[in-house]
């Protein structure tokens, strides 16, 4: 059942880690500018919202790396 637990937190926490990488805005804009990302830099709150979407990924990132190497440690 632990074990069990952890592998789906780790699929949920890939997806969502794939999901949230997608919506970062690169070079030439990304996802997130179908989603309103392209208002331009003098709209109000882009830059916070951009600094949510980095702290979720970074959150999400080390739930993946948590998960996967509790794993790791739980199959050897």
């Amino acid at each position: 059942m632990f074990t069990w637990s952890f592998v789906a937190l780790e699929a949920v926490s890939a997806v969502a880690l794939i999901f949230l990488v997608l919506l970062h805005s690169g070079r030439g804009g990304g996802i997130s500018d179908l989603m309103g990302g392209s208002l331009g830099a003098a709209a109000a709150g882009s830059t916070v919202v951009e600094r949510n979407l980095d702290r979720i990924t970074v959150a999400v990132a080390l739930t993946f790396t948590f998960a996967t190497l509790a794993l790791d440690l739980r199959l050897q």
